[in-house]
């Protein structure tokens, strides 16, 4: 199976199951292509601010883009996964007629939202954690993120991942990595540090706005062509269903459940630095960043299946839909596992490349990686939720998510510092991730446990964990490489050999 792009048909319409299943695999592994590159990136970032500014001034840093991140999120007012839902049912039964007033709909409200919020941190930046001149440095580039991260969920939705691959997985990350590079040679300080971090987002922006308009354009001319075939054939829009208000009805609860969301993965390096100093939060932010390798992941298999889980669910599939949930699962499990359990078997290693100031976070790396062994497990389930429309409920599972991380956070951050954040954000990720997985499978009858998540699964524990194990009593970094290796080499044949049963399901 190559990792092509998936190529939207001009006027829309269902695709055979198993043309479902490859697509969303061609999308999913083009997308993690890309999150190599993010992620690489990712960690250049953080390693580049430990080693280029001192941990007052990195933490400084992290938590300016974590207010910036937060403002972004807000900003875009739930749009995101709107823009994927509300086209892939348009596109589900080729009625396209009412996209244009959908993308008015939400980019209008986006835009303002994020020129009033660049505005408000701007003025309120002597208020916030960390340096103030950092916060308004990044509040410019906010409008430019805000829009950018909605005209690619647009794209998503009318089943197009290049432009989320090319943009937001590889030119944007690729660029920031280059320019604070240059940065770390130059020796320029934490201001310029943060604004060249931020100046990427406006060519993304404005290449993401010309990758929509030509997108849209091709497929409401393929549409045209084909409405007379979908009036004989009796179909009914979902375009038929879209209004304005409805629109909103929808978004609403999602855009408080995203802000909460970003707060579960932001908030808490600002609680770090607030109550317990800068330099906690930048170890608090150094030893939790492989994290986000992971969420990258479970992101681009996500976007891929997305809009296939709308028009299935919109067309009441419900097999369909489980058999696209197993198999996304199943593809976040093999290629998430190996990474938390490398993580949590080299922590040590891992910290001592951002330095010695960061070696007290081993404890740290190794709660996060074996919370996100388990919510890797639970497979995209919030995504689910919302594609069923039970946004509401999303709503309460996040609010109830980040309830527990801030109660936590104010108990345990003053008495141990990051090490009491990381107690909170795991919890957080576990409430985060069970309570919705009991919802879709009693109030949907939908579960991520098929049999190639299983494999997966198993495979993973028996190249990476078992021989581990195996080795423990033997010290020595030697004996751990050589049995990581081996354990390597077989998970890879492992998973060739049996990439039917992991990418498609085959028996």
């Amino acid at each position: 199976m190559t990792a092509t792009l998936d190529k939207p048909t001009p006027g829309g319409g269902l695709e055979s199951r198993n043309g479902m299943l490859r697509g969303a695999a061609r999308g999913g592994l083009a997308n993690l292509a890309g999150t190599v590159c993010t992620g690489a990136a990712g960690l250049g970032v953080t390693w580049l601010a430990a080693r280029a500014l001192d941990p007052h001034g990195a933490g400084a840093f992290f938590a300016a883009t974590a207010v910036f991140g937060l403002g972004v999120t807000v900003a875009k007012l739930g749009v995101q996964t709107s823009l994927v839902y509300w086209p892939a049912r348009m596109r589900a039964t080729g009625d396209l007629s009412r996209l244009g007033e959908c993308l008015r709909a939400a980019l209008g409200p986006v835009a303002v939202a994020a020129l009033v919020i660049a505005g408000g941190l701007w003025f309120a930046a002597d208020l916030l954690p960390g340096r103030p001149d950092l916060v308004r440095t990044l509040a410019v580039f906010l409008p430019a993120a805000a829009v950018s991260d909605a005209l690619l969920a647009a794209t998503r939705g009318l089943r197009a991942m290049r432009p989320t691959v090319l943009l937001d997985r590889v030119l944007r990350p690729a660029a920031q990595l280059v320019l604070l590079a240059l940065v770390w040679v130059t020796g320029w300080g934490p201001d310029v540090f943060a604004a060249l971090w931020a100046l990427p987002y406006l060519p993304a922006a404005l290449l993401a706005g010309v990758a929509l308009t030509r997108l849209r354009a091709r497929l409401t001319a393929g549409a045209a062509a084909a409405a007379g075939t979908a009036a004989a054939a009796g179909a009914a829009g979902a375009a038929g269903d879209f209004t304005p208000r409805r629109f909103w009805a929808f978004t609403a609860p999602r855009a408080v459940a995203s802000l909460a969301q970003m707060a579960l993965q932001r908030v808490d390096v600002l609680l770090v630095a607030a109550l317990a100093g800068l330099a906690p939060a930048a170890m608090y932010a150094v030893a939790g960043r492989f994290v986000i390798l992971g969420q990258f992941v479970n992101q681009g298999v996500t976007q891929s299946v997305q809009p296939r889980l709308a028009e299935r669910l919109a067309v009441r599939d419900t097999a369909g839909a489980n058999l696209l949930y197993r198999q996304a699962t199943a593809w976040v499990v093999t290629a998430c596992w190996p990474l938390y359990l490398l993580m949590f078997t080299y922590a040590p290693q891992y910290l001592d490349l951002f330095g010695g100031h960061y070696e007290s976070g081993v404890p740290i790396v190794r709660l996060l990686a074996a919370t996100m062994l388990v919510a890797t497990a639970t497979g995209c389930v919030d995504v689910v939720l919302a594609m069923a429309g039970r946004t509401w409920w999303n709503l309460a599972n996040v609010g109830l998510a980040l309830l527990t991380m801030l109660v936590l956070d104010a108990v345990l951050i003053p008495r141990h510092g990051a090490a009491g954040a990381a107690v909170g954000l795991c919890a957080a990720v576990l409430v985060n991730n069970l309570v919705p997985l009991v919802q879709v499978v009693r109030g949907l009858g939908l579960h991520p446990f098929g049999r190639a998540t299983l494999l997966a699964g198993g495979l993973a524990t028996s190249c990476f964990a078992v021989p581990q194990l195996a080795v423990l009593p033997v010290h020595g970094l030697i004996v751990q490489f050589a049995a990581t290796g081996a354990g390597a080499v077989a998970y890879c044949c492992a998973v060739v050999r049996l990439r039917h049963v992991l990418l498609q399901g085959e028996r």
